[in-house]
């Protein structure tokens, strides 16, 4: 093979997911590894599992990196100046990239998925939450680091507090209770208190507390005061979060594309879309039928005029994307 590919990536503080095409957008090969964020813990990690992706889709085409035409990443942990620097040098390095590649942080890449011109603000909910913006003279604002929690993590995390708050008597009992001992088989809000703390094997406090979040979605639909008000609570958080981003970009004042993506958005509550539009009515929900991979992918192949069939990617592709 040689030369025609596309390569899109999307990397998160779970998983990374790697996508190769050709120009015209036939799925060639997939590739998954682990968490893509730079800032997760130290840099190396990350740059391993970004890399391992894109070998495992590069492989599953039966090409290799001097085939591609471009390639494009939409990363957690792309934050900061250095953060880009850091990654296009190494990623360029260590795939062995036959050219610079695009480099977006992960609340910008997903504007792709849902316009053309990537025009608007973008919420990916997922453990955490990416928010960015672009607007039509192509400025951008995003920040890797809001001040308040959001996402399954934030979800999760807040509703087992409610519980341990009732156990003390510091607020109001919640079927939130049932549900988490159901789901870590204990018989007490203390012992499940335990598990989270204990010494030996305790839990690991992201992926296990963002774990919880669906449960909080379904008890708030079920109409339980205290996971509705979780709901309100984290919603408006990445709602204001989204509105800083179009008052940064010039968007507020008249109507704009608000991108929603990500796993904890799949829920079939719409509670949580509904707190974070509560935020900024104006703005117009965009709900795409593809994920931030494609996204990825789409930038990559807008760099070199190619135009690839978006449909035939989104109909080839099974994965089912649970976090950013």
């Amino acid at each position: 093979m040689t030369g025609g590919l596309l390569l899109g990536v999307d990397g998160g503080n779970t998983k990374t997911h790697a996508l190769v095409t050709d120009l015209e957008g036939n799925v060639l090969g997939r590739g998954d590894a682990g968490t893509a964020d730079i800032h997760a813990t130290v840099p190396e990690p990350a740059l391993v599992e970004i890399t391992l992706a894109c070998e495992r889709a590069l492989t599953a085409a039966g090409g290799s990196a001097s085939d591609l035409d471009a390639a494009a990443f939409n990363l957690a942990g792309a934050d900061w100046p250095e953060d880009f620097a850091l990654l296009r040098d190494e990623l360029t390095r260590r795939i062995g990239l036959p050219r610079e590649p695009v480099i977006v942080n992960d609340g910008i890449g997903p504007l792709r998925c849902g316009a053309e011109d990537s025009v608007g603000v973008a919420a990916v909910v997922g453990t955490y939450c990416a928010v960015g913006a672009k607007n039509k003279a192509g400025e951008i604002f995003h920040l890797g680091f809001w001040p308040d929690s959001t996402g399954a993590y934030a979800l999760g995390a807040e509703g087992l507090t409610a519980i341990w708050r009732n156990m003390l008597d510091l607020a109001p009992p919640t079927s939130l209770l049932a549900r988490a001992l159901e789901l870590w088989d204990r018989t007490s809000a203390e012992d499940l208190l335990h598990v989270f703390t204990r010494i030996d094997d305790g839990l690991p406090a992201v992926s296990a507390r963002a774990r919880f979040a669906a449960a909080v979605l379904d008890e708030a639909e079920a109409g339980d005061i205290v996971a509705r008000n979780i709901v309100r609570v984290v919603g408006g958080r990445a709602g204001d979060y989204a509105r800083v981003c179009a008052e940064r970009t010039g968007q507020v004042g008249e109507p704009f594309p608000l991108v929603l993506l990500g796993g904890v958005l799949r829920h079939p509550s719409r509670l949580l879309r509904d707190a974070i539009h509560d935020r900024i009515p104006e703005s117009v929900p965009v709900y795409p039928d593809i994920e931030p991979v494609v996204g990825a992918l789409l930038l990559a192949a807008d760099t070199v005029g190619a135009k690839p069939d978006r449909e035939a990617i989104r109909d080839a592709l099974d994965w089912t994307q649970e976090a950013a």
